[in-house]
């Protein structure tokens, strides 16, 4: 697992890809206020935005997250803690005033960047 990529995945490449396309600037892996151990995937620190792109295995998706059979009670305890750890990550941020969004990795990269863009301009239209 340590070798898996935590960072610069396909999915999160094609977003960033797309939002910087239609000259959105942003800041990769910046660090949530507050707890140095945990960062944001994509953060627009002028709109206080935080995009996090999640993994479809590791996060537990309704719909693609397929239960591993071998060890299964302790992959069941590995997702649901992930889960448990976005949750807390998302409070974090609330509670320090920033909006946030996550988007599974299937999900297309510009149906995605269109709510960024969108909340983006809200947070920013709100002053």
């Amino acid at each position: 697992m340590a070798a898996l990529a935590r960072r610069d995945t396909a999915p999160e490449l094609a977003l960033r890809r797309e939002l910087h396309r239609r000259g959105m600037r942003y800041r990769v892996q910046m660090k949530v206020p507050g707890n140095n151990r945990r960062t944001m995937d994509i953060a627009f620190t002028r709109a206080r935005l935080a995009v996090y792109v999640d993994g479809c295995f590791w996060h537990g998706c309704s719909t693609h997250h397929q239960r591993p059979t071998a060890n299964a009670d302790w992959w069941d305890w590995k997702i649901a803690r992930n889960q448990e750890r976005d949750r807390s990550t998302d409070e974090q941020l609330a509670s320090a005033g920033w909006s946030v969004l996550r988007f599974w990795e299937h999900e297309e990269p510009s149906a995605a960047a269109d709510r960024v863009q969108q909340r983006y301009q809200e947070r920013l239209s709100r002053g």
